[in-house]
């Protein structure tokens, strides 16, 4: 199945990721808990309070961005530093944008840890893990072990935008292709 522009965003997808925690330093891993996108509720261990994202897919406007590796150059280098500019950032809230999703192959620490890494550490922008790759298999976007590099525009549920890169570039999924297509 391909995810294209007019569909509505799939049943049943599920990321993991630590929520971000603003005094936790790089090397504190956190718990990882389920978020379910389709609906984006929070499914955490009974050991934490549960959160609930308000079905974030289905009632808000996400830009979920996928990666090959966290910490990759062009993944480091190039793309998130263009979700990462302060400028970019105020554009996508100015266009409604309620959440920046980034998800890789990359397990839920990893990603947690790339966050950390370059000074995220509240919501702004979330980094999930696409465990065994579920979601890049169903959409046709894996890349052998890893997913490709791509963005998609979700507004209330509906895919508005879904484009994935060729190798090595960030002309269809950089903050600045995304703005363009919102």
């Amino acid at each position: 199945m391909s995810l294209n522009a007019g569909d509505s965003f799939p049943e049943g997808v599920t990321f993991t990721y630590v929520p971000p925690a603003p005094d936790a330093g790089i090397t504190s891993c956190g718990v990882g808990i389920k978020y379910d996108a389709s609906k984006g509720t929070v499914n955490p261990p009974p050991s934490l309070p549960s959160q609930n994202f308000s079905s974030q897919f289905k009632n808000k406007k996400v830009v979920l961005v996928s990666v090959p590796g966290a910490f990759t150059p062009t993944c480091q280098e190039q793309h998130l530093t263009s979700y990462l500019d302060s400028d970019n950032y105020k554009k996508l809230k100015a266009k409604g944008v309620d959440s920046v999703i980034f998800i890789a192959s990359n397990d839920h620490w990893v990603m947690a840890a790339w966050g950390k890494a370059n000074g995220v550490k509240d919501d702004s922008i979330l980094f999930m893990a696409d465990d065994g790759l579920a979601f890049a298999k169903s959409i046709g976007w894996s890349l052998g072990e890893r997913i490709a590099r791509g963005a998609i525009i979700i507004d209330h549920g509906k895919v508005v935008y879904a484009e994935k890169d060729v190798p090595k570039s960030t002309a269809a999924s950089s903050a600045e292709a995304v703005l363009a297509k919102l």
